[in-house]
């Protein structure tokens, strides 16, 4: 017999957007419906952000000692038990599954259903046993890998982020599709853990950062041995023996094959909007996802839609984001606005990639006039102690010295792009930042010193020089 729940909020889709409305609500004793179908944490917990960087991690200490003779430390051949590293990778996501768990949030006042949703009509979700009937509905269902129609690639046993981190064996040769970074991140890992590596891009790879920054990363991971073919499609995939991949590639008029052991599709992800009944609710939407306005109110005004299934920037801070925005709007009645350019990213090879705000070519367009400063990791102590040179970082500001775009390439720019996304969404100028006493020695300091490159032709202004001389007379 089904049970009709009247709750102030009804959630579907508990990974880290539904998690955060559903705490935040809770919080303030709100009543509060939470639906999931699969696991809790959703997609990032269990297949994606926790497990990748659990994997990279282990990369890292490979690669560590690999350098570690240029500090004057030797050790013994590396070994790799890769089922160790499976283990590894587990662990971390049971550490962390507890905060996203059924028990956490029912604990909270929650009530969880496991089951999968579905509106019946404009103000109605049925769920397993219930029926929902809430004043406000928040689908925060998130993305899925997107699998492109490559003949012949359903018949093998490929790969996804939701499967690659399933396995206890180590890989042979590992063939990437998509030079995203998803696809970089894992064949760097997978390179520095033993296997051979070939990536497949269509296009450029790491191909929405700036290009200035992204040959600085793709030169490293090329270096370590992993091959990136560009410009290159996959016209078909074939097995190979009992276990192994053949994959044709066409770059330009040029065929070639490529032999693997296993093949990883990591071409982009498709928001998950089948079976929820949005025609059914009035919801407008299409495959990039769920059409929502800047307060991301869908087309049905009882409802909200929020992360990788709102059809924007696809990341889990995004999800936390606007969670936030949705929570200020049906708990306090307050007008909230999804603001995308102040959203900072990261793509956690090595070296790191970080960004936030314009680009140069977006600035130039927007702003015409405009100023590009830059400052290499070569030229700072710490980076030089480390020896990790490689890298720099790209201010763009306004004519006046606003801040309007930062990219970062180098070792921590994960770390360092935060405070930049801080000055840009607080709308800060270069001055804000000149007077900033960043602690000696950091890598961090190399924005400081990006700042200070801004005054610099200053100092040999006429004008200036004789305003400085005038003063002197005075001792």
């Amino acid at each position: 017999m089904t049970e009709t729940l009247r709750p102030d909020i009804c959630i579907i889709g508990a990974g880290s957007g539904g998690l955060s409305v559903a705490a935040a609500a809770a919080a303030f004793g709100v009543d509060v419906v939470l639906i999931e179908k699969g696991k809790m944490g959703g997609d990032c917990l269990n297949y994606g952000c926790v497990p990748s960087k659990a994997m990279i991690a282990a990369g890292k200490h490979v690669h560590a000692i690999t350098e570690a003779p240029h500090f004057g430390v030797t050790s013994g051949d590396i070994k790799i038990d890769f089922k160790k590293v499976h283990a590894h990778v587990h662990a971390v996501i049971a550490d962390i599954a507890p905060s996203d768990s059924v028990e956490r949030y029912s604990a909270m006042g929650v009530k969880v259903i496991e089951a999968s949703a579905a509106f019946v009509d404009a103000e109605t979700v049925v769920a397993g046993d219930y029926e929902i009937k809430a004043r406000r509905f928040v689908v925060a269902t998130g993305s899925s890998a997107f699998v492109p129609p490559i003949p012949g690639l359903d018949q093998v046993d490929y790969l996804t982020n939701e499967t690659l981190f399933d396995r206890t064996r180590a890989t042979r040769h590992l063939i990437i599709v998509g030079g995203g970074p998803i696809g970089m991140e894992m064949a760097q890992a997978h390179r520095r853990l033993g296997a051979q590596v070939t990536v497949i891009e269509g296009f450029k790879a790491l191909g929405k950062d700036d290009p200035e920054l992204t040959a600085i990363v793709l030169d490293r991971i090329r270096a370590e041995g992993v091959e990136i073919l560009e410009g290159a499609t996959v016209t078909e995939v074939r097995k190979r023996g009992k276990t192994g991949v053949r994959v044709l590639v066409k770059t330009g008029e040029i065929e070639t094959i490529v032999d693997g052991s296993d093949i990883l599709v990591a071409t982009g992800r498709a928001a998950n909007v089948e079976g929820l009944g949005l025609s059914e609710a009035g919801i407008d939407h299409d495959r990039k996802g769920i059409k929502v306005g800047a307060n991301l109110r869908t087309s049905n005004k009882r409802v909200y839609a929020i992360g990788d299934v709102a059809g924007g920037l696809q990341f889990t801070h995004v999800a936390g984001y606007h969670a936030g925005l949705v929570v200020q709007q049906i708990l306090f009645r307050l007008p909230a606005k999804d603001k995308p350019g102040i959203i900072p990213w990261v793509t956690f090879t090595d070296p790191e990639l970080s960004h936030v705000g314009l680009s140069e070519e977006e600035a130039r367009k927007k702003h015409g006039n405009i100023h590009v400063l830059r400052w290499p990791y070569a030229e700072n102590d710490r980076a030089r102690a480390e020896r990790k040179t490689d890298g720099l970082i790209k201010l763009v500001t306004s004519a006046k010295g606003k801040i309007l775009g930062v990219s970062i390439v180098g070792a921590g720019a994960g770390e360092m792009i935060n405070m930049w996304a801080l000055a840009i969404t607080n709308g800060m100028k270069l001055s804000d930042v000149r007077g900033y006493v960043p602690p000696y020695p950091t890598m961090s300091e190399i924005g400081k010193r990006a700042v200070i490159s801004y005054y610099g032709p200053m100092t040999r202004k006429p004008f200036v020089r004789k305003l400085i001389g005038f003063l002197r007379r005075f001792g």
